[in-house]
C-alpha cells in the first residue's frame, strides 16, 4: 500500500494518545456489567460489503471479517453475538442511542469523529480511498478531478480532501450501492469509497457487470486508521477492547482473517510482526524525539 511507510508514524500516535485518554479517565463505565447481564454484545457491522461483510443468501445474515472479529470479543465476554447493520448515515446515532454496543465498521479515524465518540486506541487495519471511473473518462490521477462530480457515502472522510485538495464537486449518497448507480448512470465522474470495496466490487463474482469501469489510481486517498469506536468516557470499554485488539496482532488472527476474506493486510502484517516482537511502541513519535 502505497505511503504505508509515512502512516506507520501517525497510526502508532494515534494508538498513544487514545492510551493517555483511556489511561487518565476518572469514572469507569457500566457498558461491560450491562452486556455481561444480558448476555448478549450488539456490534455495528458494515451490511453487505465485500470483503468486509458478505451476506449469506441462505440465511439473509451478514457475516464475514468485522463479525468474525465481533464473535470473538464475544467469546471472550462469555456472551452470544448480535450484529446489526449500519449505514455511513446511522452509525454514530446507534451507537450513541445505545442499540449498538460497539462499531466495528469501516470507520476511520477523523479528529472530528474523535470530539463525538471514544475509541480504542490500537487501529486494527489502516484503510485509504478509491475512485472508481469509467475506462473512457480519462481519469488517471486525484487532480484529474478537479471541477468533476465525486460521489461519497455521506459522512464519508474523504468529502474534505476532495473537495479541498483536488477541487471536486462532492455529492453525498446514502450508502455505496446508490453511488456505484450514480456512477454508472452518468450522475458522477467518480465514485469515492474504501480500495477493498470498489477493488472487490470490479473484481468480485458480480465484477463482470463493472467491466467498463476501473480504478482510476493505486495511490489511495488518506490512508488512515480504523479503529473499534464506542460512547464517549466508556474507560473500561475502551481498554478491554484495546486489549483485544493487541491480542489478536500478537497471535496473528487479525492477519489469518485479513487472508480468509481477502481484506488488504499491508499493515496488519507489519503491525503484527511488531506486536510479535515486542516493538509495537505506541508512544507519539514527538514523544520519542525528546531526551
Amino acid at each position: 500500500m502505497k505511503h504505508l511507510g509515512n502512516k506507520m508514524g501517525a497510526v502508532l500516535a494515534l494508538a498513544g494518545m487514545a492510551a493517555l485518554a483511556v489511561s487518565g479517565a476518572a469514572h469507569a463505565d457500566a457498558t461491560l456489567d450491562k452486556i455481561k447481564q444480558r448476555g448478549k454484545i450488539v456490534i455495528g457491522v458494515d451490511g453487505a460489503s465485500p470483503p468486509f461483510g458478505i451476506l449469506d443468501p441462505a440465511t439473509g445474515k451478514v457475516g464475514g471479517f468485522q463479525t468474525d472479529l465481533g464473535a470473538d470479543i464475544a467469546k471472550r465476554l462469555g456472551v452470544s453475538l448480535e450484529t446489526v447493520p449500519v449505514t455511513a448515515s446511522t452509525r454514530v446515532q446507534f451507537l450513541q442511542a445505545g442499540k449498538v454496543d460497539l462499531l466495528i465498521a469501516n470507520i476511520q479515524w477523523t479528529q472530528e469523529r474523535s470530539e463525538i465518540l471514544s475509541y480504542a486506541p490500537t487501529p486494527y487495519n489502516l484503510v485509504g480511498g478509491a475512485a472508481m471511473v469509467s475506462k473512457q473518462s480519462g481519469i488517471k490521477r486525484w487532480e484529474d478531478l478537479k471541477g468533476k462530480v465525486a460521489c461519497v457515502s455521506q459522512g464519508s472522510n474523504f468529502a474534505k480532501p476532495l473537495q479541498d485538495t483536488y477541487g471536486a464537486v462532492v455529492k453525498g449518497l446514502r450508502n455505496i450501492p446508490e453511488s456505484l448507480l450514480a456512477l454508472k448512470g452518468g450522475s458522477c465522474d467518480a465514485s469515492v469509497h474504501i480500495q477493498p470495496a470498489l477493488y472487490e466490487t470490479l473484481h468480485g463474482p458480480n465484477g463482470g457487470e463493472w467491466k467498463d469501469f476501473e480504478l482510476a489510481t493505486s495511490d489511495q486517498l488518506i490512508p488512515s486508521p480504523t479503529v473499534i469506536w464506542t460512547r464517549r468516557n466508556e474507560a473500561d470499554t475502551r481498554a478491554f477492547v484495546d486489549g483485544v485488539i493487541r491480542d489478536w496482532l500478537k497471535t496473528g488472527l487479525l492477519v489469518k482473517e485479513a487472508d480468509r476474506y481477502g481484506v488488504p493486510a499491508d499493515y496488519l502484517k507489519q503491525a503484527t510482526a511488531q506486536a510479535q516482537t515486542g516493538k509495537f511502541d505506541s508512544a507519539p513519535p514527538e514523544a520519542q524525539a525528546k531526551p
